[in-house]
């Protein structure tokens, strides 16, 4: 997460969207005050207790609203980037799966082992984008949303709303995995749609 006190804006940094580049884009234009939260690449955290406590960058709307100013909330521009859901739950456990070899030949049987246990489906690398984005009463959270799969023009639309000067986006910390629908059957993508219901449709996505 970031939030920038001088450009006015509040970055919610979904996980598995590409997060890492957008913030080293966002970093272009950073002033003294901004507020960072992320743990990946040097620990930092934000100045509000409660946020600073939850120990990673991944910060919902639902936690950050009651804790931020009722005016600072109403005035920055809010934005996040969302992700095709099976593109993404594929992407992560890919990513989960770094320097295991027998994650190609076997991922679909670990998958949906992954699946039937409670604790993975609560990770936060897991769980529904809706669950970040969304507030208590299931209302998108942000003013905009931008999508991975056009992750520059989304981009472009936010430094352009910002009034600040387009950057050119360089991928980071990328999983390596094939097109992610060769990694489905029909009870694999039945369980990823059933777990990722809201995602589907609240932000149009199919497989």
């Amino acid at each position: 997460m970031i939030i920038s006190h001088k450009h006015r804006y509040i970055f919610f940094a979904t996980p598995k969207t590409a997060t890492h580049a957008i913030r080293e884009a966002l970093h272009h234009h950073s002033a003294a005050d901004d507020w960072e939260q992320q743990a990946l690449f040097g620990r930092q955290a934000i100045p509000i207790p409660e946020i600073a406590e939850i120990k990673h960058g991944h910060i919902s709307v639902q936690q950050l609203r009651p804790a931020l100013d009722q005016g600072q909330w109403n005035d920055y521009f809010r934005f996040s980037f969302v992700r095709n859901p099976f593109d993404r739950f594929v992407s992560t456990c890919a990513f989960l799966n770094r320097g295991n070899p027998s994650f190609e030949g076997n991922s679909i049987s670990w998958m949906k082992l992954a699946l039937e246990r409670p604790a993975f489906r609560a990770r936060i690398l897991v769980m529904p984008q809706s669950n970040l984005l969304t507030d208590v009463n299931g209302d998108l959270g942000v003013n905009f949303l931008g999508r991975y799969e056009a992750l520059q023009e989304s981009l472009d639309t936010i430094f352009d709303q910002l009034g600040l000067p387009m950057v050119q986006l360089k991928l980071r910390n990328r999983s390596e995995h094939a097109h992610y629908r060769e990694y489905y059957d029909d009870h694999l993508r039945s369980l990823v749609e059933e777990l990722y219901q809201t995602d589907l449709q609240n932000f149009n996505y199919t497989f």
